[in-house]
């Protein structure tokens, strides 16, 4: 299992010096995030491009393969991961033609996953959702097959601000829900970016859901997640974890790394963990960030080999 990290954390590097200081610093795959050139954060972490999916020349793709053959690194994902199912059509239909813009630069740069969400309407059920998620996403998938890229979905809930409520962002959070997924969209290369932090705040067994998804496993995130007990107390479960969910980074919360790591041995996952920096208490300047993605590798690095 190799280790690697998501470069959104670092927004102000290209990806030559992201790559260059990852091997340096004992990484040995890096995911790339993708979103639009210029687009700025729609949300913290996001909005930040390390490969400008829209102008990915011949050129450009012989200089990155050439980068990941120089400091040994593997690309583990490209990683877009925005509101696929917005209730607005045009920002849905624009952020899906990305979506499939970053398919393309996968299957031009030999990668094989782009990691996503499912994307929400949060003010509708579950049900209607699924409905459209069959009628969005089937042709997506489609899509991705035929370049032989597999789509990647995250399982955050993405419910962090009442700009959120009540359903959150992305559908994909929950194993019920994944069943569903998968029932609708039986193909082979639909499956998980597998998040445990996200687990954690919905009180779901990540070794379960680890044995169950085995086949579906097609990317790992390492990220950790603190329950603030009193902000537990305050807020209550109904809040979604608004006001007590906090993301850490791998040894700082509550994840059994060397319990989550074993059973991705046992399943079989042999490809790449990859650290998610999203720790408020390492951000704010880049030698802070790095500071985090080196602690945790710290954590994370005994367990793999």
């Amino acid at each position: 299992m190799k280790l690697g990290f998501f470069t959104a954390a670092l927004p102000h590097l290209s990806l030559e010096e992201c790559a260059e200081w990852g091997a340096a610093n004992g990484f040995e795959a890096i995911e790339i995030a993708c979103w639009p050139a210029g687009s700025g954060k729609e949300r913290r972490y996001a909005g930040v491009c390390h490969i400008d999916v829209e102008s990915l020349t011949d050129a450009r793709v012989a200089e990155i393969r050439d980068l990941m053959a120089r400091t040994g690194l593997t690309i583990s994902s490209l990683g877009y991961y925005p509101n696929n199912l917005h209730p607005d059509p045009e920002h849905r239909a624009q952020v899906n033609a990305h979506l499939k813009k970053v398919i393309d630069a996968a299957s031009k740069l030999g990668v094989g996953v782009v990691g996503t969400f499912i994307g929400r309407d949060q003010t509708k059920n579950v049900p209607d959702n699924l409905e459209q998620f069959a009628v969005v996403w089937t042709p997506l998938v489609r899509y991705a097959g035929e370049r032989n890229v597999n789509i990647a979905i995250e399982n955050c809930p993405m419910i962090f601000s009442y700009d959120e409520w009540p359903g959150g962002t992305n559908l994909a959070h929950s194993p019920a829900i994944w069943r569903e997924m998968f029932r609708i969209i039986p193909d082979e290369n639909f499956g998980l970016n597998l998040d445990p932090s996200h687990l954690v705040w919905q009180m779901i067994d990540y070794e379960r859901a680890v044995y169950e998804f085995k086949d579906r496993l097609f990317h790992v995130h390492a990220k950790d997640m603190e329950i603030n007990r009193d902000g537990l107390y305050a807020h209550g479960v109904l809040s979604a974890g608004m006001g007590w969910q906090i993301p850490r980074l791998p040894g700082l919360g509550e994840v059994r790394w060397d319990r989550f790591i074993a059973a991705l041995y046992a399943v079989g996952y042999d490809f790449v963990l990859s650290i998610e920096h999203e720790d408020r208490k390492f951000e704010g300047t880049e030698e802070l960030v790095k500071r985090g993605f080196l602690l945790a590798r710290n954590v994370l690095r005994p367990y793999l080999v």
